[in-house]
Parts: structure tokens; sequence; C-alpha cells
């Protein structure tokens, strides 16, 4: 799935001074020696392709591409896990990971915009690289940094994954309480540590409501507000028979009726958008939507909408949705 990322301008800055400073001096002439269409990491659902470029006494730079919502983890997601595995199987000996840029591939439909983006890592132990900040480096950039020609497609190598018409996916109420333990790491200043158990049990006696912060986006209005505008459209969802593709113009339009802010009503359509709504996962805690998790725990809100494998759980209101990617 896609990365917990609604659009909006707090995102993805343009590199300052002092990082186009480093890119300079991370120049080099390289070649591509890997060209993966396929890379997975060990434990890890999903899959990419990868460049890798070297040459002797530069620094490797490792160039990530995925299909947004088609592909498992997303890049954004899985960062820290993908680059330790092409740290730890590419270039083991190199005593910092390789200087990562993703590029997500967006479907026209989905209103995003593919770039390339590089990735910081605050520090790293042996293949494990942790803190990433975000950035965007344009093409030209790229090609002065590599030295070479870097390909901006998924490969011909690509291999699509076999349609799986079973488990379904369904928009559904849930306990925002049952969700994971979020582990965020885009807002490492107002999201530190996640929400711990004690904490979220607080929260749900003595909810946090209102009170808009200017931290970021995930903190910029009250998501009590909006999940009750998302149990309001679930009902009318049901009884109006909405395609699970329409659920987020569905949801713009209800938004606009209640006289919700802008603020509002993007939230409300990042739940109800296949590519972007929360989506827990038994095996590694979100696939996608951990920090409006956080920031719902942090809020203390009780029942929100969230995507479900409709085979998993128990739910109390559902609208049915495509077949899983």
């Amino acid at each position: 799935m896609t990365d917990d990322l609604p659009a909006g301008p707090v995102f993805e800055p343009a590199p300052r001074p002092h990082d186009q400073n480093e890119l300079r001096a991370l120049r080099a002439p390289r070649r591509l020696s890997v060209d993966d269409h396929m890379f997975t990491a060990p434990g890890l659902p999903g899959t990419f392709r990868l460049q890798l470029f070297t040459a002797p006494g530069a620094r490797p730079v490792a160039v990530a591409t995925q299909i947004a919502g088609a592909e498992g983890m997303s890049l954004m997601n899985g960062v820290e896990r993908f680059a330790g595995a092409v740290w730890e199987r590419h270039c083991p000996a190199e005593d910092q990971p390789p200087v990562w840029v993703g590029r997500q591939l967006w479907p026209e439909q989905a209103g995003q915009e593919t770039r390339f983006q590089r990735v910081v890592f605050a520090d790293a132990d042996r293949y494990r690289p942790r803190g990433p900040k975000w950035s965007v480096i344009t093409r030209e950039g790229l090609q002065d940094l590599v030295g070479a020609p870097v390909a901006t497609d998924r490969g011909d190598g690509y291999v699509p994954r076999a349609a799986e018409p079973e488990p379904r996916l369904v928009f559904a109420e849930f306990p925002v309480v049952r969700l994971a333990r979020p582990a965020p790491f885009r807002e490492p200043a107002c999201m530190p540590t996640g929400v711990p158990w004690w904490r979220r049990r607080l929260r749900q006696v003595l909810p946090r409501r209102g009170g808009a912060r200017t931290c970021c986006w995930y903190h910029g209005g009250d998501w009590h507000t909006v999940n009750a505008m998302a149990l309001q459209v679930l009902q009318r969802a049901q009884a109006q028979s909405v395609d699970p593709d329409g659920m987020k113009e569905f949801s713009t339009a209800h938004a606009a009726e209640a006289g919700a802010t802008s603020w509002e009503t993007e939230a409300l359509a990042t739940l109800f958008s296949i590519a972007d709504a929360i989506q827990p996962s038994s095996g590694t805690g979100y696939i996608n939507g951990q920090h409006r998790a956080q920031a719902m725990l942090e809020a203390g809100v009780r029942r929100g909408c969230v995507t479900l494998h409709g085979c998993h759980f128990e739910m109390t209101a559902g609208v049915t949705c495509g077949a899983s990617t």
C-alpha cells in the first residue's frame, strides 16, 4: 500500500543549502552495478526495483522505484528496513548505508506527483539505519549525484502480483484503541515514540478534543469530528450501495454538506481513499496509516474508519472494497 501521506504542502521540502553542499560532495562518476527489478527484503511484504550505483572510493547510491499500492509495503513505510537490506546484501563492507533515493510511481487518478525523494538517516548501526528524513531531489540533481544514467520506470522485469479475489477489503467501523502501537517516522518532534497502552487508555477516559496544532498535518485538526463524519459516511454509503471506488468522492460531498473545514475534508477523504486509508496488518502493525492512527490515539478517538480484510476481522459496519492489492 501507499505511504501515510495525504496530499498537502507541508511534506517533501526542497533541499536546503547545506543539503545541496552535501550532495555536491557526494558526486562521483559511478556505474550501475545492480539492477534488480524485483528486490525483496527478508520478512517484508514489499518489492521494488533497485538500481545500485557504485565506484571505488565513493559511497554507493541506491535508487528504489515502486508502483504505489501494487507492491505491498511502500517505500516510505519500509524505508529503514529496505535500506538496511540493500546495505547488508550489496555493500556490507560500507560503514554507512547507501545514499538512498526513492521513487513512488503514482497512478494518474491518485492526484499525487511522482518524483524522486532523497532520504537522509539520522544515524545507523550495522545494517540498521534510523531516523529517516525526506527531501525532493530533481532528476537532473540525481544524474549529477550518480554520474550515470538512471532509469525512471519500473522496468521490464517487473512481475505484477497475482490478483487475489479474496480476502476482500472493507471500509469498516473499528475501535481505535485496538489498533497496533504506531511507530511513526516522519514527525519525530511531535510523534517520538508512538502511543503506549497506558496513555491510549487514559485518553479513552479523558479524550483531548479540538485545539489544532501547527507542528504537522496530522495534528492540524480535530480527529473526533472527522471520525464522527466518517461513521455517518459509512451508514449513508451502506444505505445507498455506494461503490468502494466512489467512497472518497462520496465522503468529500458529505463533508461539504456538513460545512467541514478544508483540513477536515482532506482528512475524511484519506480515510475513504483505497490508496490512503488506514490499513492495519497483523504481520507488520500497519500497511498504511500509522501517523493518523497515532494522532487519533493521542486525541482519545474511540471509534473510527479503517480498511480491513473482511475475513480476518469482526466489524460492526462495513462497505465492501475491491480485492486486496
